[in-house]
C-alpha cells in the first residue's frame, strides 16, 4: 500500500510539473538581437596590425588608468583586462525638477491633497563605471581585436541603486581608442 501511495505521489508531482512547464512561454523576439546591434560593435570594437597581445594588454591597462579607472583584473593568457571607477552622478537638472516636484506636493498637502514628497531621494548620486576589455587574434590571426565595453550602476541619494546599464555613446569609446592608438603606437616606437 505504501509502495501504490508513493508512485502515485510521484506521478502526481511529475504530472504537475509537466503542465505547469507547458503554460510557460517563450517572449516574442526573445532570442532576436537589438537593431542597432552592429553599430553597437562597430563602437565597441578595433582592429590592430599586431600579433604581440602582451603589448596591447599592457597599453589597455595603463590607457584606463590614465583615463581613472583602477585594475579589478587581468588575465594576460585569456586577454582581459576589468576596470572600475567611482564617478559623480548628480544632475543639476534632475536635482531641480525633483525640488520643483516635492515643492508642489507640499502645496498640494496645504490644500488637503495626499502628500507624495521625497523626489530628491531619487536623484541620482553617484554611479561605478565599469570596464571590461578583451583582446584577441582576428580570423585571420594578422591583426588583434580590441573589444571595449562600458557599464554604469548608478545609486541614488538614498543609496539605493537606481539603474544598471551599458553605456553606448560613442564618445566614450572614442576617448578610450584615441588613447589606446597613441599608446600601442608609442609602445611599438619604444617611446
Amino acid at each position: 500500500m505504501k509502495q501504490v501511495k508513493k508512485i502515485l505521489k510521484i506521478c502526481f508531482i511529475g504530472s504537475l510539473c509537466l503542465v505547469m512547464s507547458g503554460c510557460a512561454t517563450t517572449p516574442k523576439g526573445f532570442l532576436k538581437p537589438e537593431k542597432n546591434i552592429l553599430e553597437l560593435r562597430q563602437v565597441e570594437m578595433r582592429q590592430y596590425d599586431t600579433k604581440d597581445d602582451e603589448k596591447i594588454i599592457k597599453s589597455v591597462a595603463g590607457v584606463l588608468q590614465d583615463l581613472g579607472f583602477t585594475l579589478d583584473n587581468s588575465e594576460t593568457k585569456l586577454g582581459f583586462v576589468a576596470a572600475s571607477r567611482r564617478a559623480d552622478a548628480k544632475n543639476a537638472a534632475q536635482i531641480t525638477a525633483a525640488v520643483a516636484c516635492d515643492a508642489i506636493g507640499i502645496a498640494a498637502a496645504c490644500f488637503g491633497a495626499p502628500c507624495y514628497t521625497n523626489a530628491v531621494s531619487r536623484c541620482d548620486k553617484e554611479q561605478l563605471v565599469k570596464a571590461s576589455i578583451i583582446v584577441q587574434p582576428s580570423l585571420d590571426g594578422s591583426k588583434m581585436v580590441v573589444r571595449a565595453t562600458f557599464q554604469r550602476v548608478v545609486w541614488d541619494m538614498a543609496g539605493q541603486i537606481s539603474r544598471i546599464e551599458t553605456i553606448s555613446d560613442v564618445p566614450t569609446y572614442q576617448k578610450f581608442y584615441d588613447a589606446l592608438s597613441k599608446s600601442i603606437f608609442l609602445e611599438a616606437q619604444n617611446i
